[in-house]
């Protein structure tokens, strides 16, 4: 038996599914589509039945990718557990009344009770049933209050197609919420009056600066302690030792060794710089990239599951819309600064082709990691903060300038953000690490074998010469537009593989200050390392990389000459 839970985006829909589940559980992408949806087991008195937990939709009638998902997936189910919003009530029974059309057995769970019970909002569950004529049962997902009970009826769910015509459905949600429902005035709760400071034109910024800067620094101090403390060790005593011995099995050189091993430095394996499958290969995605997913993921989590990151959306929609983007793009973005692997697979809550095309080339171009961001901090900030402000103020302006650009000059449709704004609540913490660990298998399940693949095609290129014949074939061009020492190639072309590194081989040049800041702009906006590159060609396809590819070639250019003529008049 398949059961689909369904309902509107924020009613509550995954904590339900993760006190109906068990532990484990599988997230995947719909046939077809980015669109991803999550299923796992309810144990029945007399079978295993499969949830669903489909992508959160207002109709039937699709608006977008993942309510088109939301229909097709309705096909698939043998009953439906549709969850409410019990504090918003009226908006929800739209879509109910909607399923109710399909004829299939359902089972309504009136979900955030406690809620509506705090805002005075006096439901009447067995009139409501009576209305509907399938079970309704009144749930608290974060306490697990009524969730047994609503398996215990799943037994009883009917099947009723009401004779209701589509254009009268609104007019039907009116008669059963006269019957059913009644407010009783109440004060503005605290939770009520932050809600509205945050999404207010002039407060809301200074909280969103603030939410924001919290976040970075957990993720910048918590992650940066997992990778050194924690996943260096473990890679140190753990698989050091194995790699050490590969290597001594290989003879210490050889293609097999290059491909596996990489290069060693010194006579010893740097699992930063040797570049092979088992050194940098590994260590990369697993010692220095997850560190920051789980950090990002968890505060991601934390402000979805809270209320705050619709909120967040609506408040920067404005601005992103001039950028061809809406609201929620924001997100790309937010974890583009962690790492921009991630960043890249979360171009995929887009709805449209434009709008991922848009979002991803900036999350390559304008948004550097927090790694790569720590070393330009380090290398630019011996030089004065003359260096890190023009670095800033030129990613601000390409980010703005590119996205309006970008706006005008592809075809497609940026559609409205449409998203509800819930209440502020606190987590249901065992669903929220639940989502954690899954975004963090489905990064590794889908980012890691591409990073692999990309470890060892620029592995096959410097075995076979053809890094040397681009550093020879680059340096005049670089002395002559970016007014780089021929000596700065190598490093801007090692920026392809470990960006942050790449900064670390500029300290030692003895750049004067003009060229370590055109040299840290062209790292931060040329090519994304080889880890985003090859997870951008899983996300656009071949098409639109090759076109993202172009528009950075041209950023490189225009920018790094434009930038060293600047500051050559400003006597840098």
């Amino acid at each position: 038996m398949r059961i689909l839970l369904m309902g509107s985006p924020n009613v509550g829909k995954s904590a339900i599914f993760s006190r109906l589940t068990g532990t484990h559980v599988v997230a995947s992408n719909y046939s077809g589509t980015t669109v991803e949806f999550t299923s796992g087991n309810l144990r029945l008195e007399k079978e295993t039945a499969e949830i669903i937990d489909v992508p959160g939709s207002y109709t039937l009638e699709p608006t977008n990718a993942a309510e088109a998902v939301a229909v097709e997936m309705l096909k698939e189910g043998d009953i439906i557990i549709n969850v409410l919003d019990a504090t918003n009530l009226e908006r929800n029974l739209n879509l109910t009344l909607q399923l109710l059309q399909t004829g299939k057995p359902m089972v309504v769970a009136l979900n955030m009770w406690d809620e509506a019970l705090e805002h005075g909002i006096d439901i009447d569950t067995d009139e409501l049933e009576k209305q509907l004529g399938v079970p309704v049962v009144p749930t608290c997902a974060i306490s697990g209050e009524g969730v047994k009970l609503l398996t215990e009826r799943l037994g009883d769910a009917a099947t009723i197609k009401p004779k209701t015509e589509p254009e009268d459905i609104w007019h039907r949600v009116g008669e059963i919420i006269d019957k059913v429902q009644h407010i009783e005035h109440r004060h503005p709760t605290a939770g009520q009056m932050l809600s509205h400071a945050t999404v207010h034109p002039v407060i809301g910024p200074f909280i969103a600066a603030v939410v924001l800067f919290l976040s970075f620094a957990f993720v910048a101090y918590i992650g940066d302690w997992l990778h050194e403390e924690v996943m260096e060790e473990i890679f140190e005593f753990v698989w050091e030792p194995v790699t050490g011995w590969i290597s001594a099995a290989l003879g210490g050189e050889g293609f097999f060794h290059s491909v596996l091993i990489g290069e060693l430095i010194e006579g010893e394996i740097d699992m930063n710089e040797s570049f092979g499958l088992l050194t940098t290969g590994l260590f990369i995605p697993i010692a220095v990239i997850l560190p920051f997913i789980f950090c990002f993921y968890f505060i991601l989590s934390l402000l979805e599951d809270i209320g705050y990151l619709p909120r967040l959306g609506v408040l920067i929609d404005t601005l992103m819309h001039r950028m061809g983007l809406h609201g929620l793009s924001i997100v790309p973005m937010m974890l583009g600064l962690g790492c921009n692997v991630p960043g890249a697979m979360a171009g995929r809550i887009l709805e449209t082709r434009k709008e991922r095309f848009i979002a991803l080339t900036l999350v390559s171009i304008c948004v550097p990691c927090m790694a790569q961001l720590a070393m330009v901090a380090g290398l630019l900030g011996e030089a004065g903060i003359i260096g890190l402000a023009v670095l800033f103020f030129t990613l601000v302006i390409l980010w703005i300038a590119l996205g309006i650009s970008m706006k005008f000059l592809l075809k497609g449709e940026t559609p409205e953000i449409l998203v509800d704004i819930p209440p502020y609540r606190l987590p249901y913490w065992k669903s929220l690490l639940k989502k954690v660990y899954m975004r963090m298998m489905g990064f590794i399940r889908e980012a890691l074998p591409y990073v692999l693949l990309g470890v060892f095609a620029v592995q096959l290129l410097y075995t076979l010469g053809v890094i040397d014949l681009l550093d020879r074939f680059f340096t005049a061009p670089a002395q002559m537009l970016f007014g780089l020492p021929g000596e700065a190639v190598g490093p801007l072309l090692v920026g392809f593989l470990r960006k942050d590194v790449a900064v670390g081989m500029l300290a030692p040049l003895g750049l004067e200050l003009r060229q370590l800041i055109v040299a840290s702009v062209i790292l931060v906006i040329y090519f994304p390392c080889a880890a985003t590159f090859v997870v951008l060609f899983k996300e656009m396809g071949l098409r639109d990389l090759l076109k993202a590819t172009a528009v950075m070639i041209v950023v490189v250019l225009v920018t790094g000459t434009g930038l060293n003529a600047i500051l050559r008049i400003a006597g840098l």
